[in-house]
């Protein structure tokens, strides 16, 4: 298995849509990590990009991200990539914590982006 975290350095960036790259380790099946690999995050909003469909061909299963918008979750969903929100700290620690079980989805999206694309929460 694949997962995959926007990332900026080694953090997972808290919008999506503008990381530096995507952090994608692999997962043997006693749920360690074996791989770890950067892809380049395209240019402009993420989940406007082919971001999503890279990412499955790549064999990516999980997003773990910090924000998105419900536009990005619907894009990852439809291409059958599960979307845990609300992570944050280190890429790898984060994947470890999730693998413990110890990561779940806030549910929460970002509310709304405006022409700069900045995360507004109410």
């Amino acid at each position: 298995m694949k997962i995959a975290l926007p990332s900026r350095g080694n953090m997972v960036d808290e919008h999506f849509g503008h990381c530096e790259h995507f952090t994608v380790f692999t997962i043997d099946g006693a749920r360690r990590i074996t791989g770890e690999e950067r892809v380049e995050s395209p240019a402009g909003c993420g989940c406007r990009s082919n971001i999503a469909h890279t990412l499955a061909e790549m064999g990516v299963e999980v997003m773990l991200a910090g924000n998105m918008g419900d536009g990005a979750v619907r894009v990852l969903q439809s291409q059958g990539i599960e979307v845990v929100r609300g992570c944050t700290g280190g890429v790898r620690e984060t994947v470890e914590a999730w693998l413990t079980g110890n990561v779940g989805d806030s549910g929460v999206s970002c509310a709304q982006h405006h022409g700069d694309h900045d995360c507004h929460r109410n």
